[in-house]
């Protein structure tokens, strides 16, 4: 059994294994402690959803588990608490939850009463069939711990749903009484790898427009959630299949069939998708599997220099990541994906065709900016989240710019006094940006100018972050009070010339920098 031990992915997978077993047994004890408490009082108690869904898919042991039981649901709900040595949280007005934290693991219980008069009739109030599964407390417990059949009560036959790998809405009115089901039917379907019949797939085109009329923050998690796992362009046509992706994002519909000049494949709705399987691709490839870049048709020359900049370009992050300027975990979060998808929105109200039939989206980056602030507070996005799609929406384009000419340290310095360690994740976006321009077409040698222009950006920001970015020789009341002007745009003008200055080498001192100035305002 010895054998492979030592190495660093084995010890990970053998650690990984160890928690999850030690992770399941707590919760076997858990569980137990409830089924015997709930047995002592003669009380009837079912776990129902998405737990019982997980155990037929012989799934990893959840944490988050639903109880139904008879009762006062919150007085159970607190004794439960009390015995378990956790916590008490009241959710809503029938519904309670026990949070059970040990060994830096926290096990949930959501403690409810039946809705309506019997077990059936709660179960034909849920959403799919999957979901409207429930079994015997009791029952559980035999399961996990001696590997007894589950007793179930599944008057839908979600059972058998999940056999077929089908999703199936539980009556007409599903998506009536919640529209957020139309995204978690999605969600489960990608996490489970279903495929909707076709009454379910009809009533959730049907019902898309009901989406509009959910709390943002409710949309947030499940629009996140299927961003997360790589493969999101694959669900963001699903989302646009049924009717949903537009429904949340309407200014992406006019994108639908706008074509796009010189070297792009895609249409720019195409475009916008692909950009998001481009990053993922990105992302990989800059993780550490460089070697899998496969060429499309690309000359040896490009090829080998693609290889030589990547490799260069990861060695970069890495510095960053131990500087605590970049996050490879970042670059593959759901907002940056989110960034990708709507990089190219403004081009939906900036296209204009010239004289030669030539297509222009002048001015795109900004006009796309209020278009996708728009679609975040719609998704109830974070302060932060819209802050980075702004970024990447208003500067995707200036990588690819500064590949066309070379690259001054005046430019390298406006970037990243614009942007900060964000202009790393912009940078990475329009390398992802450049790859799905091409879709299934061959890179030209414009991918690699823009490949090494990216690595020259990354390299002066992260290993000579101080000679770009030096400190300020004067502040700004200094500097007022030495050319006696008052605040205002000219101070900020001045502070920035002279650190331009600085970066050239033509500053270095405090009394430099006040020639400097006295010198610009004679001009």
């Amino acid at each position: 059994m010895a054998v492979g031990r030592g190495n660093k992915r084995w010890d990970v997978f053998y650690n990984g294994v160890m928690e999850q077993r030690s992770l399941e047994r707590r919760t076997i004890q858990l569980l137990q402690q409830i089924a015997s408490y709930m047995a002592d009082r003669h009380a009837e108690a079912y776990l129902v959803g998405g737990a019982v869904r997980d155990l037929l898919l012989h799934e990893p042991m959840p944490q988050d588990w639903d109880i139904v039981s008879e009762g006062d649901a919150h007085a159970l709900a607190r004794q439960l608490a009390e015995k378990l040595g956790g916590y008490y949280v009241r959710m809503h007005e029938k519904a309670s939850r026990v949070v059970v934290k040990r060994d830096g693991q926290e096990t949930v219980f959501d403690v409810a009463p039946r809705v309506g008069k019997t077990l059936e009739e709660d179960l034909r109030l849920r959403d799919f069939t999957l979901n409207a599964i429930a079994a015997p407390l009791a029952s559980v417990v035999q399961h996990v711990t001696e590997g007894a059949q589950l007793r179930l009560v599944d008057p839908l036959q979600g059972a058998s749903d999940l056999e077929r790998r089908r999703l199936r809405v539980v009556d007409e009115r599903a998506f009536q009484r919640d529209p957020l089901r139309l995204l978690r039917g999605v969600r489960c379907m990608q996490r489970y790898s279903l495929a909707p019949d076709g009454k379910t797939a009809g009533l959730m085109q049907r019902n898309a427009p009901l989406l509009a009329g959910v709390a943002s923050e409710r949309v947030h998690d499940e629009m996140y959630a299927v961003l997360q796992p790589t493969g999101a362009t694959e669900w963001l046509h699903v989302l646009d299949e049924y009717g949903l992706l537009t429904v949340l994002m309407p200014e992406c519909s006019p994108a639908k069939g706008v074509q796009q000049p010189g070297l792009h494949h895609w249409d720019v709705f195409n475009h916008m998708l692909q950009t998001v399987a481009a990053l993922e691709q990105v992302t990989t490839l800059l993780q550490g599997r460089a070697n899998e870049w496969k060429p499309r048709a690309e000359t040896e020359t490009v090829t080998q220099a693609t290889h030589r900049d990547l490799a260069e370009i990861r060695a970069l992050l890495n510095e960053a990541e131990q500087q605590g300027i970049f996050s490879y975990t970042q670059l593959a979060m759901p907002v940056l994906k989110l960034a990708a998808l709507l990089h190219d929105i403004g081009k939906t109200v900036t296209q204009t065709c010239d004289q030669e039939g030539i297509i222009h989206f002048y001015n795109h980056p900004q006009a796309g900016v209020p278009l996708a602030q728009a679609i975040l507070k719609r998704l109830g996005a974070s302060t932060q989240d819209q802050r980075l799609v702004r970024q990447v929406v208003a500067n995707h384009m200036r990588p690819g710019q500064l590949s066309r000419a070379v690259v001054t340290e005046r430019a390298v310095r406006r970037f990243f006094v614009d942007l900060g360690p964000k202009g790393i994740d912009v940078a990475l976006v329009s390398l992802a940006d450049h790859v799905a321009m091409r879709g299934p077409e061959p890179l030209t040698d414009a991918w690699q100018r823009h490949l090494a222009t990216v690595r020259f950006l990354l390299t002066r920001y992260i290993r000579e972050r101080e000679r770009i970015l030096p400190p300020r020789l004067l502040q700004p009341q200094e500097l007022m009070q030495h050319v006696n002007i008052p605040p205002g745009p000219l101070v900020g003008q001045l502070l920035e010339a002279i650190a331009e200055a600085q970066v050239e080498g033509r500053v270095q001192s405090k009394d430099e920098a006040r020639w400097f100035v006295e010198e610009r305002m004679r001009q």
